[in-house]
């Protein structure tokens, strides 16, 4: 093997020179045995200087060892290569035990959030499961405050004039407390806090009249006062229609038959409170507090008959319950009250999942509630004589003016255009108006369907009912045929009832009080002319009703036509005859299911 080159570069700082050599001393040189050259020892190596005349130049002398260390010095013995070799494994060992357990850290916490999500997912199936099995250990778990839960004032003052002694309760009776309220009945506004303070927990399961798993609750009521004769006094159950005075007629009337007909459902006594109602003939002030029974305010019975003299209940002749008593929520109260205001949380979802027909599908679902609403218009809504009286004349009116001409025949269509502050339910209208070509496109084409022969050929005579007299009047100009409404009429007493402008419900108390009692009986008639309500025999009544469906006067349109010619042979599956019906709603034009809707909540 050739003698290694010289090191030429070695970074001294000092150049290189020719006499000056670093000889490796190996164990592989050729220069004698190993033990020889273990037993040299050290060989100092001479660096010469760079220069001479530098004698403090730190690079004079830049090694005093051999670059290997000997194997017979104690630097390289086999115990110290053996501890280093140990050492060296120790490190790798740790290293690999730090290693690992930064690997499973890692992996442990990627995974944290899956773990967190199972343990959450089974804590919310055992809340599902508690809510379904027991909501009051729940409720008392969570601390959270149940919809059958004691209200803060656990107690309500009897009025003085009543009798000292109180109803017994059971232990489970939990007590309403309206002590901070002094005026009776709550307005309608106050009813509607009261029910939402009670409905603001957790939803409540079970059926529509179940009581609460935490008791029965109502306020506390005086002792029946036994009347002369030992007859009944206050009555014993009772269901209560507060008219407002915040909607319209048809929204209110559409509302009160279902409250009438739950009423005859649970067989409980039905009144009419018009405290605060804007369409009577009296405003007097509200009825003391102090007193033990309310005072019967003839605004209702302006309009129409008292609901008592066709639906008198179980206790003919009983007393309406003390103001006081009246409770909104919950509905198993014993003397339960509803308004607008409160609809919303009886006659919402659990309403429809308790009286539709389960098995029906799609409008044959609503048939229950469709026939409620119609015995209810038959037996417990009717007319006064007054009322009664003006309905005859327009019908008598319009059988006139059809005999006017003999080649007419003694049939009409209704339509009913609404204007003023309601709005098509449809989008697909500009400016949220439903031109008046689709009411007269709807007029033709339901009597082209409906008649056969030469007399599908000719212009139906049609009467308009509408809140706008720019309408009524448009319609006729724009209509070929003949038209007839309260405008048009040459009957005075007729035409002093049609609306004095667009409705707006915010401006209707703005109208002085004759105003409003007027507008209220010519709603009245024209309710009675498109839908067929209320008739006499041998009255002439509407072949068919075009209508929009956002307006409270269609709704009752099909109520009044009844099932069978509103919709026609209904089939298996809800859907609308659409050869046979004679209810032609122009708004959702049946897109939206199901094309027909009982009531209007606010």
């Amino acid at each position: 093997m050739p003698r290694p080159r010289p090191l030429t570069n070695v970074a001294s700082g000092v150049p290189y020179n020719s006499d000056q050599q670093l000889t490796p001393r190996t164990p592989h040189s050729h220069n004698g045995s190993r033990t020889s050259r273990a037993e040299q020892g050290f060989a100092k190596l001479q660096v010469s200087e760079a220069n001479s005349g530098d004698d403090d130049d730190p690079h004079d002398s830049l090694q005093s060892a051999p670059l290997l260390v000997s194997s017979s010095t104690a630097r390289f013995s086999i115990r110290s290569a053996r501890q280093q070799r140990s050492s060296t494994s120790t490190k790798s060992k740790g290293h690999n035990i730090v290693a690992q357990s930064a690997e499973i850290l890692s992996t442990a916490v990627s995974r944290l959030p899956l773990v967190l999500g199972i343990f959450a997912a089974g804590i919310l199936v055992i809340l599902i499961v508690l809510s379904f099995t027991r909501p009051e250990a729940l409720h008392r778990y969570v601390g959270a405050k149940a919809p059958g839960e004691i209200i803060s004032s656990t107690s309500l003052k009897p009025s003085p004039t009543a009798a000292s002694s109180l109803e017994h309760m059971d232990a489970n009776h939990l007590t309403l407390s309206y002590e901070n309220y002094t005026t009776f009945p709550l307005h309608p506004k106050e009813y509607g806090a009261e029910c939402a303070k009670l409905n603001s927990g957790y939803m409540s399961h079970g059926d529509y009249w179940d009581i609460t798993h935490m008791g029965a609750m109502d306020v506390q009521h005086h002792d029946a006062i036994p009347a002369a004769g030992g007859k009944t006094g206050v009555c014993s159950s009772s269901i209560t229609y507060m008219l407002d005075g915040m909607v319209g007629l048809t929204a209110d009337l559409a509302l009160l038959a279902q409250a009438a007909a739950l009423a005859r459902e649970r067989n409980r006594t039905f009144f009419i409170d018009d405290t605060y109602w804007n369409r009577g003939k009296y405003a007097s002030p509200q009825p003391s507090v102090h007193s033990a029974y309310t005072v019967a305010l003839p605004r209702w019975t302006d309009h129409f008959e008292d609901v008592r003299a066709h639906q008198p209940g179980p206790e003919p002749g009983c007393k309406a319950p003390p103001a006081e008593e009246l409770v909104a929520c919950p509905r198993t109260a014993r003397h339960w009250v509803i308004n607008s205001r409160t609809a919303k949380f009886h006659l919402g979802h659990s309403f429809s999942n308790h009286y539709e027909n389960a098995y029906g599908h799609n409008i044959n679902r609503l048939k229950p509630i469709f026939e409620s609403a119609r015995q209810s218009f038959e037996s417990t809504i009717w007319p006064n004589t007054h009322n009664t009286e003006l309905i005859q004349l327009a019908r008598s009116q319009l059988t006139a003016f059809l005999q006017s001409d003999g080649s007419r025949t003694l049939v009409y269509t209704a339509t009913h255009i609404r204007r003023g502050d309601r709005k098509p339910a449809s989008y697909g209208f500009a400016n949220n108006i439903i031109p008046l070509q689709t009411y007269i496109d709807g007029v033709e084409s339901t009597w082209a369907r409906l008649h056969t022969g030469p007399m599908s050929q000719i212009k139906p005579v049609v009467y308009v009912a509408s809140d706008s007299p720019a309408a009524q009047e448009q319609f006729s100009e724009m209509y070929e045929g003949e038209t007839f409404s309260l405008f048009e009429t040459g009957n005075p007493r007729l035409r002093e009832l049609a609306s004095p402008g667009e409705y707006y419900q915010k401006t209707f108390d703005e109208l002085n009080l004759q105003s409003r009692i007027m507008a209220t009986r010519g709603m009245v008639v024209d309710l009675a002319m498109v839908s067929g309500l209320w008739p006499h025999e041998k009255d002439i009544l509407p072949d068919a009703t075009v209508c929009s469906i956002s307006s409270n006067v269609c709704k009752l349109a099909a109520v009044g036509l009844g099932w069978e010619r509103a919709f026609g042979e209904v089939d298996e599956m809800g859907s609308v005859d659409e050869k046979g019906k004679h209810w032609i709603e122009i708004d959702e034009k049946g897109q939206i299911v199901p094309v027909w809707q009982a009531f209007q909540l606010f």
